[in-house]
């Protein structure tokens, strides 16, 4: 890093490549996807039963197009059968065009529970301790189901807790054993309670709702998870706006939550949930969009997506800044993305670990 001049007196032999007109930022951090996941109605049906070949051509395909969105960095919250730990050491050069991952493994779960069929069930604290001991050698954090979800019918509903504050403190005090940390699926609040209580260190969904329609913000608890430094993982699809059409009222703006725990000095990490129905892997600015409809500052989301991710996720040594020293993870777009988050739309060139990419070479 520094000024033109100083650079190439400093290495004369150096290629140098100019890019009039273009802003360079820190590649961004998609803090929630599901590499593995197909996006469709029965997303991880290939997952779970599809040849391995089938499913490593998902991980390979969804991977490229995180790349495209400008994202040098993702957070794989829920595979099956260790898939993405694989392909995120793999060193075949099919498998080498990829963005950073961390990766969580099979989400831990109770019998019947949301994501059951991931291959994560453990319903007792012998069984988490024994689940995580299992999954400390290749995974860069721990996923557990608090409460239910969206994409298990059949089991808890999302506003229903799965697990008590005890065993979700059993899940968070033996991952600190390895030096992981504890991920939490929590779209209901008496989940989120149990994970703040728990001293999860990020809460995934985050939304804060008892029932349908029904937001039930506890500001004790919020003030409770910024004091402890326990995040929110914000899992806003690129189609928002639809959504938004539906529930927003005179009483309630789409993503309120956000602004509340933003307001409540909650850390907020940006993902998208791709992988799951009606999500995509190329659209992470599109997410990035609902927070300049709540109103705050573009220099405060692009932050949310560089460098608050990476120091929240453990990686401010090694990325998320545009600094020497770190990793050459880079975006370079057409435009000033301070001026118009637009410009995040257009990239001309994403260079992860030094390599560069162009979106021809990532079709």
């Amino acid at each position: 890093m520094g000024r033109t001049a100083e650079l190439i007196a400093g290495a004369p032999e150096a290629s140098v490549s100019r890019f009039a007109g273009c802003s360079i930022t820190p590649g961004l951090i998609n803090s929630h996807v599901h590499l593995a996941g197909d996006c469709s109605t029965s997303s991880f049906t290939t997952l779970c039963s599809g040849a391995p070949d089938e499913v490593r051509a998902v991980i390979r395909r969804n991977a490229r197009a995180c790349l495209r969105a400008g994202c040098t960095t993702v957070r794989d919250l829920g595979d099956a059968r260790g898939y993405v730990a694989r392909f995120r050491d793999a060193t075949a050069d099919v498998d080498g065009v990829r963005p950073r991952i961390l990766s969580a493994g099979s989400p831990l779960t109770i019998s019947g529970g949301h994501c059951w069929y991931l291959g994560g069930i453990a319903d007792t604290a012998t069984e988490i301790r024994d689940a995580i001991d299992r999954a400390a050698e290749t995974a860069d954090l721990i996923k557990i189901m608090a409460g239910g979800g969206y994409v298990t019918s059949e089991g808890p509903t999302p506003f229903d807790a799965q697990y008590s504050t005890e065993l979700l403190r059993v899940a968070v005090d033996h991952a600190a054993h390895y030096g992981l940390t504890v991920a939490a699926h929590a779209h209901g609040t008496e989940p989120i309670v149990r994970c703040i209580e728990a001293g999860v260190h990020t809460i995934e969904h985050c939304g804060w709702r008892s029932g349908p329609g029904k937001r039930d913000q506890n500001d004790w608890a919020v003030r409770q998870m910024a004091q402890q430094g326990s995040a929110a993982g914000d899992t806003t699809p690129a189609v928002w706006r639809k959504i938004a059409e539906h529930v927003t009222t005179p009483e309630y703006q789409y993503g309120g939550q956000l602004t509340w725990m933003a307001e409540n000095d909650v850390t907020i990490l940006v993902g998208t949930d791709s992988g799951v129905p009606g999500t995509a892997f190329d659209q992470l600015t599109l997410s990035m969009e609902l927070y300049e409809e709540l109103g705050f500052p573009r220099s405060s989301i692009i932050d949310m997506v560089t460098t608050g991710a990476a120091q929240t996720l453990g990686l401010g040594d090694e990325t998320g800044d545009l600094r020497a020293g770190l990793a050459a993870d880079l975006l370079i777009v057409t435009g000033n993305p301070l001026d118009d988050l637009g410009a995040l739309h257009r990239p001309h060139r994403i260079v992860v670990r030094g390599t560069a990419y162009s979106q021809d070479e990532l079709d």
